[in-house]
């Protein structure tokens, strides 16, 4: 292998390699950790990266929903050039194409040995009857642990896991917890790879529903002040904490099982953070923690946000993200607007990259590692989420737009609109389409414009 070099973020030449570490919560909503307001969960080893790094504030996933985002992470790319704008469903023919140059695949070709721990789903499965699937091993991870070959479907945290029986445990104890599992996945491959420039995309099944956490800790949160209540489901009448559907599954606010689940989520960071320092690669490895869309309103409320997965709205896109490594000015927050699709051309410019022939549709924000203030160029913002039928919970098929302090919705299925002030209504709350119809008329006309510009089947 190759002698690799970076340029530090303060600018210093460095001998050592930057490993990175890209840490992905499934259906994490915006306000759930402490860092980011939250009173009810526990998250002391994500508040201790925010402090020492950096933490945005208005930083978007490129759809509401999985499979989009994770293509859009993935390629660099908008997912409606992609033609991936929905999840993808197991017995699906669709999947990501192997001609795109994965994230993987550009870090590999520049050095890096590759692993993903967890949740691919940018594939339907063969086994659950699709025609054909490219699984990470196809998009160029050297490494795939715990990862699923079936359908998720609403989960399974307590082995054996349903979405790939291959599995064997490992952990001791009757009940290996799968949040557990691929910490320790993880921590093996940090080990394995200490000595050469790795990636490492650890790619969470939790906080995805049905929510269940470990017993012990399930128990601690619903003897906090403020849990959230919620009966068990007839099919664990018995409330067995091994098994799916217990009370506080479906509470709406201080969910108890969503927060056990984010607290070992939260747990499995503080260990990386404790092996990394104990490999002394802490002061040239980058950690990235973020989500892939809005928390699920049958569990959350994503408050102040409106709304939350599948949904246009700020609770459905704007994820928490935080960022920290060597050079990040530590504390800082950035409140400039950036898509999960700037990830790849960040990547690209702070490992010095050999140009691949790949369009990006995203932008570089490293400059704003150093410095959060720094002024990026002037941007839109696009979403292209079209649906045969309202998703399940209560995502509409709709386009939208972001220019400015204005943000559009443009809804395809009674063709109606919503704006919005971003600068002074985060919430959402105040519809200005009425009293605004010319900007409505301009968005929408820059709306198809996108559209057409990138293909968009509608």
């Amino acid at each position: 292998m190759g002698t690799f070099f970076f340029i530090s973020l303060v600018g210093n030449a460095q001998t050592e390699k930057l490993n990175i570490i890209y840490i992905l919560a499934d259906d994490l909503g915006y306000s759930e950790l402490e860092c980011y307001g939250n009173k009810f969960n526990e998250t002391p080893f994500l508040n201790k990266l925010a402090s020492e790094g950096m933490r945005f504030t208005r930083f978007y996933a490129a759809a509401p929903v999985c499979s989009p985002y994770r293509a859009a992470l993935m390629t660099g790319q908008y997912p409606a050039r992609l033609k991936i704008t929905d999840y993808l469903r197991p017995n699906s023919a669709q999947h990501l194409p192997l001609s795109h140059t994965t994230l993987a695949e550009m870090l590999k070709a520049n050095g890096y040995h590759t692993g993903i721990v967890g949740k691919w789903h940018l594939s339907g499965y063969v086994k659950e009857g699709a025609s054909e699937e490219t699984l990470p091993d196809q998009h160029g991870f050297d490494e795939v642990l715990v990862s699923e070959n079936r359908g998720i479907a609403e989960g399974a945290y307590f082995w054996p896991y349903f979405w790939n029986r291959e599995i064997q445990k490992k952990l001791p104890g009757e009940h290996e917890y799968l949040t557990d599992r691929q910490h320790y996945e993880a921590l093996e491959f940090i080990e394995r790879n200490k000595d050469q420039p790795f990636f490492l995309y650890l790619s969470h099944y939790a906080v995805h529903t049905a929510v269940h956490g470990k017993p012990e800790l399930v128990e601690h949160f619903k003897n906090k002040k403020g849990a959230g209540t919620s009966e068990a489901r007839p099919k664990n009448k018995a409330d067995d904490p091994y098994k799916p559907g217990g009370t506080g599954v479906w509470a709406k606010e201080n969910n108890p099982h969503l927060a056990a689940q984010l607290k070992v989520v939260d747990e499995g960071v503080g260990a990386i953070l404790k092996k990394l320092t104990e490999l002394g690669l802490d002061k040239n490895t980058l950690i990235i923690f973020t989500s892939d869309n809005g928390g699920e309103t049958r569990v959350t409320n994503n408050a102040p946000l409106k709304a939350g997965k599948s949904c246009l709205y700020e609770g459905g896109v704007r994820e928490p993200f935080i960022i920290w490594g060597p050079g990040i000015k530590k504390g800082a927050v950035c409140s400039q607007p950036l898509v999960n699709f700037d990830v790849y051309p960040t990547f690209e410019e702070l490992i010095k990259a050999k140009k691949n022939n790949q369009p990006l549709d995203g932008f570089s924000f490293a400059r704003l590692l150093k410095n959060p203030e720094k002024k990026m160029s002037d941007r839109k913002f696009y979403w292209h989420y079209p649906l045969d039928q309202p998703h399940f919970l209560g995502g509409r098929s709709a386009g939208s737009i972001i220019d400015g302090k204005w943000k559009l919705i443009e809804f395809f299925d009674d063709n109606t609109n919503e704006l919005y002030n971003m600068e002074n209504d985060l919430g959402e709350a105040n519809n200005l389409s009425d009293k605004n119809p010319k900007i409505v008329t301009q968005l929408k006309k820059e709306l198809a414009t996108w559209r057409k510009n990138v293909g968009v089947e509608m």
